[in-house]
């Protein structure tokens, strides 16, 4: 399916059908009655009342969590600590360049609220509506004049009423009662909402730009926005934990908020963002300080009427060489100021010359290592992981073929999907290797095998073996397409991956590049074999931390030649029947060298094939580096204190190495004090990465970012990014996993988080109540993450095989807080209720209108229900039992009118022209365009039926599940931690998990779908 680019013209209907083709009684409108017309149970329609009969207390969650709550809690009030009144800033000259004046306000500021109405359900009451807003008086730069829209009030959820349109007044929502809830005291709709704080912001960034200079409180990282670049990059390649800093680390530790930066380099850009400009000057570099050699940023200040560049990190005053000079106007700055991208943007790329070359920089170099054993050929694996290379290449190429010639006889000309000057190369490997000479002068693929295990070297020239893709496309299209058959008798079901790792880096080694490698069973023959280490006797005692790393030395040191050559590796595996595969040792080649692992557990060819091509293409087509090293640096009374992600580091201090790094991997560096902050100044930081583009440039790609400092705990968390500070805590909680067991890590979570929630309360919301719960106004959703991180495979407690484990560990080193956003809190839609009118383009704005999702409870699941549930790893189509026959008709066709004779294999919707159908297909492209590396395929999840139904479960993360606590009960103990700081008798648990004394997850699961 391709992309779905919600700016663009829907190719489907704007309305729904005149008449249903499904109807009992001939043709009939179905989707008559209210905008919210669904399906009802077997069909029938429920008119007026909705699609289905009163579930008892609507939106209550039934997993029991609420029973007794309000006895549990004493009154607890849910309140979010709203901002502090903004203290109108008096510093001078602030940033560097930078006219400073102040904005006119707007009448009032976007999302607040007449005096006398009642606010977010989450904010705290002290907080007085029509008053400025957080951000309002906040000091903007010149470059304000050219946003692309009009500059507006920044959004703030925090202000608005939940299921309350932006700008109209809010109402009052009273409180639910039922059996367990005492009236007045504890709504459950009052408990912070993910889903509600997402759809909020999302709707607000459909019509507002981000400028990252005007306002410092990024949108969430799960929400598609424009950032406008004034000078301190967009948070899509950097965010900060904190972008108001404590001025003294004492300051800091009394919040217990980590001080932090989550980096993503190579971000991929939305359309209408400015691309990031690259700059040559030539033979002598960018400019750079003397002293800590910080890239010229728009923070340095000019001196001496231009003749001195003041570094803004070290603020040494270095001299301006001749041939970058340019005169200061009477305020300081440089004449030419505007026409210099480095002074105005804060995310720039320079060309480097050869001083910065360890080698030639050539086009990336593309090698496919494909595994041909018996397993991979019966499983379809092959034969799938041999399309998706074809389809990564040449798009359509079966399209391409069916086309024929052009008119005037010459064969279409394709699109090229990678650079010009980039090569590809294959080679296969079971007990042997086999490579192949692709050249366009040959009519076919010549195999040359090499059986020497101990001592492989390349049998080929490098004219042979790496060849365009282009230029030899019948070559290798017959080559891919032949494979299958060409091994289809192969009885060697144990691959030797180590030798073929080997002789691939020695292929590679004199250009570096990129491996992607297919593996279908435990490499147990040749050297570096592995054995079963996974016996079921390790789990749940402090030896299975041993479980999640590589002990093998042959593999460790393969890992670091492949870094110190340049080259990073993506394994794409896939466990026989479940089996263990030892991800902790393969998939450390690919996370120290930068790569990616792509894991299939349990594959199956009919549903898997989509997804694994569609991976396999992402992979290919994105934007890629390789051979690079990453420097972080930062202000005067900073120091970088760690580094989490996937990298290779030989001693603290020294650069990061990665072999490869491509548009989807993050990592986070954490920053301690070496000194006290000056208020009156900024924090400045900056990333430097050093790489060669796939087309073959050696660039270094600076990002920059500012903070404030202040003396004032309110100020600070005023300016939390939340997002930020989830996906450090999960990155560090990850790198712990080799050193702690993992009870310790749940319980060191569940302290942190009290921890951090008490600190708010002794700075910043002191006039509360004691018995009341009060969550900082950028952190209400805090919670909820951490109990979805408590849940995941990586950290739960029970039994879990630990390749799940580790490749849950690797992810959450790598990914963007884009990917640990969704992957702690999925998003849920119920496609039976859909207006008619969503998940098709506005007719006047040209916006996909997406609709709200639903949290992530059984209590808000509907008998009779269809749902689309997607965590930016899977997304699954969960059916109830007792599902409508014309849904199931209008979404997969006539004649599919029973769940059970649905084709379970299923991975994506056919094209229909039924008006479900369209909407679903829509919402699921747009799903699809906000996510991160993983392919977005179908999996049914029938209940009753299918295995993918305790998948499902999992998911509901707000209930009772994943031996853990429900979202209400984590509530209670958080607020009971709480009141045990602020009372002084709090003691560090040490022996009791966050799941201690609940179900087990089995039962937990089997609990929930049989209600």
């Amino acid at each position: 399916m391709a992309s779905y680019n919600p700016y663009q013209q829907s190719p489907y209907p704007q309305g729904p059908p005149s008449q249903s083709q499904y109807g009992p009684d001939g043709p009939q409108s179905q989707y008559s009655g209210t905008p919210q017309a669904g399906y009802g149970l077997q069909g029938t329609p429920q008119q007026d009342q909705g699609y289905f009969p009163p579930q008892g207390q609507a939106g209550v969650s039934n997993d029991g969590g609420m029973g007794g709550l309000t006895g549990q809690m004493g009154g607890m009030g849910l309140g979010g600590d709203a901002a502090a009144p903004y203290r109108p800033n008096k510093k001078k000259n602030r940033h560097a360049y930078h006219n400073l004046e102040q904005p006119s306000a707007p009448p009032q500021a976007f999302g607040a609220q007449p005096p006398g109405q009642f606010g977010h359900t989450n904010a705290d009451t002290s907080q007085q509506y029509g008053t400025a807003h957080p951000y309002a008086g906040q000091q903007v730069t010149p470059a304000m004049n050219q946003f692309p829209a009009p500059a507006s009030a920044p959004f703030s959820p925090g202000l608005q009423a939940p299921n309350q349109a932006f700008g109209q007044p809010s109402q009052p929502n009273p409180a639910v009662a039922g059996p367990g809830v005492s009236q007045g005291k504890v709504d459950p709709e009052q408990i912070p909402s993910i889903p509600r704080f997402r759809d909020a912001a999302a709707q607000y960034y459909l019509d507002h730009v981000y400028p990252t200079m005007e306002q410092h409180l990024p949108p969430p990282a799960s929400v598609p926005f424009v950032a406008h670049d004034q000078g301190n990059s967009s948070p899509k390649f950097a965010r900060l934990t904190l972008n108001n800093i404590p001025s003294t680390q004492e300051a800091l530790t009394t919040t217990s908020l980590p001080l932090g930066i989550v980096l993503q380099p190579l971000a991929p850009l939305q359309d209408g963002e400015q691309a990031v400009p690259v700059l040559d000057f030539g033979d002598v570099g960018p400019p750079r300080c003397r002293r800590c050699r910080t890239y010229i940023n728009p923070f340095m200040t000019f001196r001496s009427g231009g003749n001195k560049l003041v570094c803004n990190m070290c603020t040494f005053p270095n001299d301006v060489p001749p041939e970058y000079f340019a005169p200061t106007d009477p305020s300081g700055v440089r004449v030419d100021r505007a026409q210099r991208p480095e002074l105005t943007m804060g995310t720039v790329e320079f060309m480097v010359p050869k001083e910065y070359w360890a080698k030639e920089p050539v086009g990336l170099h593309w090698l496919f290592l494909i595994d041909v054993g018996q397993e991979a050929i019966n499983r379809g694996f092959l034969q799938a992981f041999c399309e998706g290379v074809l389809l990564a290449l040449y798009g359509d190429h079966q399209q391409d073929e069916e086309d024929g010639e052009e008119p005037n006889g010459e064969a279409p000309e394709i699109p090229r999907r990678i650079p010009l000057v980039s090569k590809v190369a294959f080679v296969t490997f079971d007990r042997a290797m086999y490579f192949f000479n692709c050249n366009a002068k040959l009519d076919q693929a010549q195999m040359l095998v090499m059986p020497d295990l101990e001592e492989p070297f390349v049998p080929l020239g490098s004219d042979g073996l790496f060849v365009d893709p282009y230029e030899s496309k019948s070559v290798i299209t017959g080559l891919l397409q032949r494979l299958p058959s060409l091994f289809s008798g192969n009885k060697a079901p144990e691959p030797a991956l180590l030798p073929a790792l080997r002789a691939t880096q020695a292929a590679l080694a004199l250009t570096g590049g990129k491996i992607v490698c297919s593996l279908s069973a435990l490499p147990t023959w040749g050297p570096g074999r592995l054995f079963l280490r996974d016996k079921n006797d390790l789990h749940g005692i402090d030896t299975e931390r041993k479980l999640f790393q590589t002990e093998h030395a042959e593999w460790r040191t393969m890992a670091s030649k492949l870094v110190a050559s340049g080259i990073g590796v993506d394994f794409f595996l896939a466990a026989a029947s479940g089996g263990y595969m030892d991800i902790a040792t393969i998939g450390h080649i690919s996370a120290v060298s930068g790569g990616e692992t792509y894991f299939y557990p349990t594959f199956s060819a009919p549903r898997d094939v989509q997804r694994l091509t569609k991976e396999i293409e992402r992979t290919v087509t994105r934007e890629t580096g390789y051979q690079a090293l990453m420097k972080v640096r930062c202000s005067n009374g900073l120091q970088v204190s760690s580094y989490h992600g996937n990298f290779l580091q030989h001693n603290f201090g020294a650069d990061l190495e990665l072999g490869s790094i491509d548009a989807d991997k993050a990592l986070g560096v954490m920053f301690s004090y070496d000194g006290k902050l000056d208020s009156k100044l900024d924090a400045h930081f900056q990333c430097a990465l050093l790489y060669t583009t796939a087309s073959g440039e050696r660039r270094v790609r600076c990002t920059n970012t500012v903070a404030s400092v202040s003396e004032s705990m309110p100020e600070v968390m005023r300016f939390l990014d939340q997002d930020a500070i989830v996906t450090m805590i999960a990155k560090e909680a990850a790198t712990r996993m080799t050193e702690r067991t993992l009870k310790d890590i749940r319980n060191a979570l569940t302290e942190k988080t009290i921890d951090i929630l008490a600190g708010h309360r002794r700075t910043g919301s002191v006039s509360h109540p004691p018995g009341q719960l009060v969550l900082p106004e950028n952190l209400k959703e805090f919670g909820m993450y951490i109990l979805g991180l408590l849940k995941s495979r990586a950290f739960k407690a029970g039994h879990e095989p630990s390749d799940r484990r580790t490749h849950t560990m690797r992810f959450l080193k790598s990914a963007s807080p884009l990917e640990i956003s969704l992957f702690l809190y999925p998003r849920i839609v119920p496609l039976h209720s859909l207006p008619d009118n969503s998940c098709f383009p506005d007719p006047e704005t040209g916006h996909l209108i997406v609709p709200p999702c639903l949290r992530a409870s059984f209590g808000r699941i509907e008998d009779g229900g269809a749902y689309l549930v997607d965590d930016g790893q899977i997304c699954l189509l969960w059916l109830h039992e007792h599902v409508s026959p014309n849904l199931l008709e209008d979404l997969f066709g006539p004649g599919n009118t029973n769940l059970a004779d649905l084709d379970h294999t299923l991975s994506s919707l056919p094209v229909l022209e039924t008006h479900l159908n369209a909407q679903a297909r829509n919402l699921i492209a747009y799903w699809s365009s906000v996510r991160g590396s993983k392919a977005l395929t179908l999996q049914l999840a029938r209940q009753g039926l299918d295995g993918a139904e305790y998948e499902f479960a999992r998911l509901l993360v707000e209930d009772r599940n994943n031996e853990a606590q429900s979202y209400v009960d984590w509530l209670v103990h958080l607020h009971r931690g709480i009141q045990l700081e602020l009372s002084g008798q709090r003691r560090k648990e040490e022996g009791e998990g966050v799941g201690a004394g609940l179900e087990g997850a089995m039962a937990g699961l089997s609990n929930l779908i049989g209600r």
